[in-house]
């Protein structure tokens, strides 16, 4: 049965994934510079708390993908880590399928992927399809389920020249197609996808995207998501969560979030002629001026007037209006560090 062919699964009457107060800490080695402070730690270490994860919680139904956000050490990969069971959470309960992740039960580990995009998981000197192999007995995919998987990731990751290749002679993008491959060939429920398109070009990221769409439709497959590419999130989540310093700061709508952090849209004004700053300022606050191209801040109780009164009263040979991207939300998120859970 290939991904055409699959039926979607009914949702339960639990969430596919359910984490209730997750907290996990590190206790690092804290030493000063210096071979004085080098000798003294010989004998009397300093450690350092470090919160990874605190208090962290959310549900996530079959077939949701979730958008998960946050900066470098924000907690991300921690938690990620935890729902694929190599952590042992520090305090909380995690259930994923009905499973215990740390347990390690063998049912749980053959239903849910973890794909990190800066980890290889193929055999390094020889070709991918010999990792496909190994998957398919690691798993214990029977033949014709397995052929069947991996013929319709061919097609889909357009696969085909790459098979015989050397994993190390591929580049980095088609290492990427065929680390996802190897991932999905025991056509797992759940993907934990960690930075899947990170360092690839715009054309395979849009690749892997459309790929990571398709299966989800098809198998009605929960997707966890974490990258530092928005249109990556954009493009595949409607829900995200938002976490910094180990905490959700903001669990929902994705452009709920936007309108709620930038009260404004973006007005893009082609002009025919020059206008005064003081004009442009009547309308709006001014993102931007290059050559008759100008991008005007207006706030979205006023856009529809202010467009109005520009088509009326200015001279313009082409607008628009635009919402403000999603990157700045993010950043400006973080920077002001507003809570929105």
């Amino acid at each position: 049965m290939d991904f055409a062919q699959q039926s979607t699964a009914a949702h339960s009457s639990r969430p596919q994934i359910n984490v209730q107060h997750l907290s996990k800490d590190y206790r690092v080695h804290h030493r000063l510079p210096g071979l004085s402070n080098s000798i003294r730690a010989i004998f009397r270490r300093q450690y350092e708390v470090i919160h990874a994860v605190q208090n962290v919680s959310f549900t996530i139904e079959a077939g949701e993908i979730i958008g998960f956000l946050g900066a470098n050490g924000a907690g991300k990969t921690t938690v990620l880590k935890m729902l694929a069971g190599l952590l042992h959470p520090g305090a909380g309960d995690i259930s994923v399928m009905g499973f215990t992740p740390h347990k390690r039960d063998p049912e749980y580990l053959r239903q849910f992927t973890f794909v990190m995009g800066n980890r290889n998981q193929l055999l390094w000197d020889l070709p991918a399809s010999e990792t496909f192999l190994v998957n398919q007995a690691i798993y214990r995919v029977p033949d014709k389920e397995f052929r069947e998987t991996l013929d319709e990731l061919i097609t889909v990751l357009e696969l085909t020249p790459l098979l015989t290749k050397q994993v190390r002679k591929l580049s980095l993008g088609e290492r990427m197609k065929c680390e996802i491959a190897a991932a999905l060939i025991h056509r797992p429920k759940v993907l934990f996808l960690d930075e899947p398109t990170i360092g690839l070009d715009v054309t395979t990221q849009a690749a892997i995207r459309d790929f990571i769409r398709i299966y989800n439709k098809k198998y009605n497959a929960t997707v966890l998501l974490t990258s530092h590419y928005m249109r990556d999130v954009t493009a595949l989540a409607s829900r995200v969560m938002i976490i910094d310093h180990g905490s959700i700061m903001y669990d929902g709508d994705l452009y709920s979030l936007v309108e709620r952090t930038a009260p404004y849209k973006l007005l893009q004004l082609t002009l025919q002629r020059p206008i005064a700053v003081e004009d442009l300022l009547l309308l709006g606050e001014i993102e931007s001026i290059a050559g008759l191209h100008v991008t005007l801040r207006v706030a979205r109780e006023q856009i529809k007037e202010i467009a109005t009164s520009v088509l009326t009263t200015i001279p313009i040979t082409d607008i628009s209006i635009e919402e403000p991207p999603i990157e700045d939300v993010i950043r400006k998120i973080f920077h002001r560090g507003d809570v929105y859970a």
